[in-house]
């Protein structure tokens, strides 16, 4: 059985960074595509950013120049460097994972996401 989580989240200043990491771990599987989305209050869940098997990357505008996502193959790991942060980044952060299992049926997963905060 695989299992996503993240961790990394909490309480910055405006201006300030954190570094949010996401791992599948289990076993009999690979992973293909992975990215980080984000659910702020009163609002829809929404894309961040995504990185490829390949290592190519999508950002959604709001945070282009600002964070970065990266990958570990060998640990089913994902990165996402946020840097400048604003008020308007507080929102609980999401990672998904397009699990791909041995036998050859594919699905995505998600964690259970981590609470980051951007506040004076």
């Amino acid at each position: 059985q695989v299992q996503v989580r993240e961790s990394g989240g909490g309480l910055v200043q405006p201006g300030g960074s954190l570094r949010l990491s996401c791992a599948a771990s289990g076993s009999g599987f690979t992973v293909n595509a992975m990215g980080w989305y984000r659910r702020a209050p009163g609002k829809q869940r929404e894309l961040v950013a995504q990185i490829t098997s390949g290592g190519i990357t999508n950002y959604a505008d709001s945070v282009k120049g600002r964070f970065t996502i990266s990958r570990e193959h060998a640990k089913n790991t994902v990165y996402l460097q946020m840097n400048s942060l604003k008020p308007e980044d507080t929102a609980v952060y999401y990672c998904n994972a397009v699990i791909r299992y041995d036998f050859g049926y594919q699905y995505d997963d998600w964690g259970p996401g981590t609470q980051v905060t951007v506040s004076p």
